[in-house]
């Protein structure tokens, strides 16, 4: 991951544009390289320049909604990370988000300091979601059926060096810290780290560590 974050945002109205805008500019570190009213216009603008390493992404847009837009640019693009920005929040919405591929799940109201946590938990490797988004999300999971729960809890095996990183996160030390302790580079703490979430099905560094405890993996 670069210094600079470049983010493009997908919303159809102008002034929740604004709003984004207007939010991410208190951070440091963060360019906006493009604006597009829907999914469509998005899309286009990738072809043309793909170098984006996140995505605000609307649900209801014209000619091509942000579920369609993510299922597509998830094919195309793998690498870009997308943070669902909306006023929806019901069942059936959040399902095709995250069937879609979708990275994040965040409300519009979302304040500038969450919306900025929640970018940097998914280019880490989490999966951002405001509360009322986790807890329908959470109710989905235990509507599922038994077999994909059981295939939740198999039993996970973390590598050295993966068990060395967690440690040292549960010692509080930053990734630099870290990296220079174990001679690699900071972008391969965030490797590592990415790693880690998806083995243990967690969202950032805190739960990480304590399902890891639990589990007596470190």
């Amino acid at each position: 991951m670069s210094n600079i974050l470049k983010i493009a945002i997908a919303e159809d109205k102008k002034y929740l544009q604004d709003a984004l805008i207007e939010k991410l500019s208190f951070f440091k570190g963060i360019k906006v390289k493009h604006i597009a009213n829907d999914g469509a216009e998005l899309l286009t603008q990738l072809q043309a320049d793909s170098n984006i390493d996140l995505i605000l992404m609307d649900i209801e847009m014209p000619n091509l909604d942000g579920i369609a837009a993510t299922t597509e640019i998830k094919q195309k693009f793998p690498q870009i990370k997308v943070l669902m920005i909306t006023v929806f929040d019901d069942d059936e919405a959040i399902f095709n988000a995250i069937l879609a591929g979708a990275n994040g799940y965040l409300l519009k109201d979302t304040s500038p300091d969450k919306l900025h946590q929640g970018i940097l938990d998914v280019m880490e490797g989490g999966a951002s979601m405001s509360p009322s988004i986790a807890l329908k999300a959470l109710n989905l999971l235990k509507q599922a059926p038994l077999e994909v729960k059981n295939q939740a809890q198999l039993e996970v095996e973390l590598s050295k060096r993966e068990s060395e990183i967690l440690v040292q996160l549960q010692q509080g030390l930053t990734y630099t810290q870290i990296a220079e302790n174990l001679i690699i580079a900071p972008s391969t703490v965030r490797k590592h780290l990415e790693n880690i979430y998806k083995k243990l099905q967690v969202h950032n560094k805190i739960e990480a560590v304590n399902k890891a405890k639990t589990h007596g993996l470190i």
